[in-house]
C-alpha cells in the first residue's frame, strides 16, 4: 500500500528540487556538464549502502536528489549545444509523473484506454502533418526502434514470407553514408547483414545525389532511406526528387525525419520537408524538437496495412478476440509507456504555433551562430545551416581536443563529427535559454584554443 502522505511529501520535495535545478540550469548558474568517475560518484550518492539497507525518507531523498541532479548534463543550460535531445518542457515532465504513478502499459487497449486514445489522436495529428490521410502509426521508445519498425514494414511488403521463412540473401537497403547508425544496425537485426546496406552516391556534404543514383542493383532493395535532416550536419535530402525516383522503380521510400519533421510546424521552415508526403514511411521523434522528455518516437506509414503487416505474433494470453484498438501488433514493445501523453500535454499547453515558434527560434539561433562565426578569423564553416545544427572548424589543430577542453571545465557541451572525411566541431541549439551572448562566449572560448 502507498503511504499517501509520504508520497505527497516526497513529490513536493521532488518538484521543489527539480524547479531549482531547471532554474539554475536556464540561468547558467552551474556547470553544463559534469563527468565524475562512476566509482567516486557511486560513493557520493551512497548507492551501495542504500541498495543494501534502504531507508530513504522524504528528507534524505532531498539530499540524494540534489546530489543526483548536480551530477550529469543540464539540457536546459544555455551552454548545452551537444546532442539532439530535448530541453523538455514542463507539461511533458508532468506526463512522466502521471505515467510513473498510473503505469498503464497501453499497447493493449484494456490496460490503458485513456493513454491509448491520446496516442491515437496524437498519431492522427502527425499523420496529417506529413500528408498521410489514410495512413497509420504507432509511438515507440526511440528513433532506433522506429527506424527498425519502418524497415520491418518495408521488408514485409517486399518479401511477405520473410517472417515465416527467413530473409532471402539478395535483399538490400539503400542509404547514404550520412544515415543514422540505427539504419545499418536494423539491417543486421533484420537478418540481412551489413553488406546489405548499399551506400548511395552523395555530394561532399553527405546529401543524396539523385542524378547519380544507379539504374540497377545486384540485390533487391526493400527500401531507400533519406534524411530530413541528417544527424551529423542537419542538412536535408531532396525528398521530392528521391520520392519520384522511388515511385518510378517501385522502391519503398523511408524518410528518417526524427529530428527535422518538427519543422513542419514552422511556416518559414516547412519547405525543407517538401516531398515528404511521397514517402512510404516516416519517423518523427517528439523527444527532439517537440520538447518531450525521452523517449517518444513516431512510426508513420502512408498505407495503414503496411504497419499491421510488419509483425506476426502468436501469444494466446494476448492475441485473441477483438483487438481492434490494440497497438501491440505494431510494435516491438509489449509493455509500452503512455508516450502520447507527453506529446499531447506539450501541444495542449503550447499549441502547434507555440511548438512551431520554438523550432523556428532554434533554427534562427543556429543560423546566427553561423553568421557570427564566419566573421571571425580562423573559423571555417562548410555550409550554411538549414536547421539548428552547425558544423565548423577552428584552425588546423585537433578539433576533438578543443571539445574536450570545453567539456573538462564544464563551460560548454558540444559534439563533433566528420564532414567530407574531416573532423569538425558540431553545435546543436536545443535549449531555449541559448542566445547571442552565449554564442559569442562559445566562439571566444573556442578561439582561446591553440591552433
Amino acid at each position: 500500500m502507498w503511504d499517501i502522505e509520504e508520497f505527497e511529501n516526497a513529490a513536493r520535495i521532488a518538484v521543489e528540487e527539480l524547479a531549482r535545478y531547471v532554474d539554475d540550469s536556464q540561468r547558467g548558474a552551474a556547470r553544463v556538464v559534469t563527468r565524475t568517475p562512476p566509482r567516486e560518484l557511486a560513493e557520493r550518492l551512497r548507492l551501495a549502502e542504500l541498495i543494501e539497507k534502504g531507508g530513504l525518507t522524504p528528507e534524505t531523498f532531498r539530499d540524494f536528489l540534489r546530489a543526483f541532479l548536480d551530477e550529469g548534463t543540464r539540457l536546459h543550460h544555455p551552454a548545452y549545444l551537444a546532442h539532439q535531445v530535448a530541453s523538455p518542457d514542463f507539461p511533458a515532465a508532468l506526463a512522466d509523473l502521471v505515467h510513473g504513478a498510473a503505469n498503464n502499459p497501453m499497447a493493449v487497449y484494456e490496460m490503458g484506454a485513456a493513454a491509448a486514445t491520446v496516442e491515437f489522436e496524437v498519431l492522427r495529428w502527425m499523420l496529417d502533418k506529413v500528408g498521410f490521410p489514410e495512413g497509420g502509426g504507432v509511438l515507440t521508445h526511440g528513433g532506433s526502434l522506429a527506424n527498425l519498425t519502418a524497415l520491418l514494414a518495408a521488408r514485409a511488403r517486399a518479401v511477405p514470407s520473410a517472417w515465416e521463412e527467413g530473409v532471402p540473401g539478395d535483399l538490400a537497403i539503400l542509404a547514404p553514408s550520412s544515415a543514422h547508425y540505427s539504419v545499418s544496425r536494423a539491417a543486421s537485426i533484420l537478418g540481412m547483414g551489413q553488406r546489405a546496406v548499399i551506400p548511395l552516391p552523395t555530394d561532399s556534404l553527405g546529401r543524396i545525389d539523385v542524378a547519380r543514383l544507379p539504374s540497377s542493383f545486384d540485390r533487391r532493395p526493400i527500401a531507400l532511406v533519406a534524411g530530413a535532416c541528417a544527424t551529423g550536419t542537419g542538412l536535408h535530402d531532396d525528398l521530392r526528387a528521391i520520392g519520384r525516383w522511388c515511385r518510378e522503380r517501385g522502391i519503398w521510400f523511408h524518410v528518417d525525419a526524427a529530428h527535422g519533421a518538427s519543422a513542419l510546424l514552422s511556416e518559414r521552415h516547412a519547405h525543407l520537408l517538401d516531398g515528404i508526403s511521397l514517402a512510404d514511411s516516416v519517423i518523427w521523434d517528439a523527444h527532439k524538437m517537440l520538447r518531450t522528455s525521452a523517449l517518444s518516437a513516431a512510426v508513420l506509414v502512408r498505407r495503414e496495412g503496411d504497419l499491421d503487416a510488419a509483425f506476426r505474433q502468436q501469444a494466446s494470453y494476448l492475441f485473441y478476440g477483438d483487438q481492434g484498438f490494440d497497438l501491440i501488433s505494431r510494435t516491438v514493445e509489449c509493455t509500452k509507456a503512455a508516450l502520447g501523453l507527453k506529446v499531447f500535454l506539450n501541444l495542449a499547453w503550447r499549441g502547434e504555433r507555440g511548438l512551431g515558434d520554438y523550432v523556428a527560434r532554434q533554427y534562427d539561433t543556429a543560423h546566427r551562430f553561423w553568421e557570427l562565426a564566419r566573421r571571425r578569423p580562423g573559423f571555417v564553416l562548410p555550409y550554411e545551416p538549414e536547421s539548428n545544427i552547425v558544423c565548423f572548424r577552428y584552425g588546423d589543430g585537433d578539433q576533438a581536443a578543443i571539445r574536450e577542453r570545453l567539456m573538462a571545465d564544464g563551460s560548454f557541451h558540444l559534439t563533433s563529427t566528420e564532414v567530407d572525411g574531416v573532423r569538425h566541431l558540431r553545435v546543436t541549439v536545443m535549449a531555449p535559454a541559448t542566445d547571442e551572448q552565449h554564442l559569442e562566449a562559445l566562439l571566444d572560448a573556442v578561439a582561446q584554443s591553440p591552433t
